[in-house]
């Protein structure tokens, strides 16, 4: 069978395969500790389950409209305008099961062969991936370790072209942990107006912040009418394998998208609509006590990380990622990750899973416990200190 073309240009997400990796390991009965994956370790909370279950008793098993139900895009809506301090409607709003269909849909309905896409490196790597499958350029805007992981902007506006037609950001940052402020956000939108760029805003780690308030880039002037948001419900209320996203967009986009949901997908499973109006119009107390506990968790995880040597670890403002500089071990981040799951039974990514500027570095995932999170620590020391 010969595959298309196209096929050679789609990438992968690698802390899927480092888990396969792991799980075999675990198979042949090694004792391996997970830090690989990026979804919370806590269950969904009870009230979200609940609705769940009574929305399959109560028949919420066919197909519904692509777009989803008008009850849960108005409760997003009205979420979304309260958090963010904008005014958007439930027919803005677009469910997906799940964040990534809205990046796949985004660039479908946008990027022609040749147009240029601006998006974060390191950064998740499913961003460029999807650019490149759809015949778009991808244009890495390099986060830089010495700036905390932030953007240059005279960098970026150096790299605008004719040719270009989006930016991507994602604030908190997949993998680094760092947020735009205001400064960067209102300098990327003056980009963005300036040049007639439209704008995917990644926001799925909002709620994910240990300090200050979220920022987004669609509360400055005009920037509503050329922003795309991501957001869902998977990281917040623990809530990865219902596979529930949504993403809010200006209102020329949302027939088209709805066209591609409609041709995909058909619509988001109705049971977990529901429990999704749960999630965000309830209580809100377990998803707070989450985002405490990855709080106390950073911390111990990043002063762990600098007592290794040659590791040099920035402490994350938002997600559940740290991103430790490795360059003072004398390993590249590849070898790294693949010693340390095979000799130290700690399962982590190397940085350049996330683009070439990961070189140098690991991410590692604290949604593990206190007791695991220390003795991975433990067990990359004596990784460190033997080699």
């Amino acid at each position: 069978m010969k595959l298309a073309k196209r096929m050679s240009r789609l990438g992968t997400e690698t802390a899927f395969e480092v888990l396969a990796k792991a799980q075999k390991l675990e198979a042949q009965g090694k004792n391996v500790i997970h830090l690989e994956i990026g979804e919370p370790d806590f269950d969904t909370p009870e009230n979200i389950v609940s609705a769940g279950q009574n929305a399959l008793s109560n028949g919420f098993t066919s197909y519904n409209p692509s777009p989803g139900y008008g009850d849960l895009r108005d409760v997003i809506a009205k979420d979304i305008s309260t958090s963010r301090g904008i005014k958007v409607s439930g027919e803005n709003v677009i469910v997906t099961p799940g964040g990534k269909p809205i990046m796949f849909f985004v660039m479908l309905a946008l990027i022609e062969n040749g147009d240029e896409v601006l998006y974060p490196n390191p950064g998740f790597p499913i961003y460029e991936s999807m650019i490149e499958f759809c015949g778009g350029t991808a244009v890495p805007m390099q986060l830089h370790g010495d700036r905390d992981f932030n953007i240059d902007i005279s960098e970026v506006r150096n790299q605008i072209t004719p040719k270009t037609k989006l930016m991507i950001i994602n604030s908190p940052n997949n993998p680094c942990g760092s947020i735009l402020g205001d400064s960067e956000l209102e300098e990327l939108a003056n980009i963005a107006k300036e040049n007639n760029i439209l704008v995917l805003s990644d926001e799925i780690y909002s709620r994910f912040l240990f300090e200050g308030d979220h920022n987004s880039i669609t509360t400055f002037p005009d920037m509503l009418s050329r922003t795309i948001v991501l957001d869902g419900l998977s990281k917040t209320y623990a809530m990865t394998g219902w596979r529930i996203g949504y993403g809010v967009f200006p209102e020329n986009l949302i027939e088209p998208i709805s066209r591609l949901v409609t041709n995909s997908v058909s619509c988001t499973a109705s049971f977990t609509q529901q429990a999704a109006i749960e999630a965000i119009s309830g209580s809100q107390k377990q998803p707070n006590l989450m985002v405490d506990e990855f709080k106390r968790r950073r911390n111990i995880i990043v002063d762990g990380l600098n007592s290794i040597p040659g590791f040099n670890c920035a402490m994350p403002k938002g997600a559940f990622y740290a991103f430790p500089d490795i360059s003072g071990t004398g390993f590249s981040s590849g070898v790294l990750a693949n010693r340390l799951l095979e000799d130290a039974g700690v399962a982590l990514l190397a940085g350049e899973c996330f683009g070439k500027y990961g070189e140098g570095f690991l991410r590692i995932s604290f949604a593990n416990s206190e007791k695991n999170l220390n003795e991975a620590l433990s067990r990359i020391e004596k990784f460190i200190k033997e080699n």
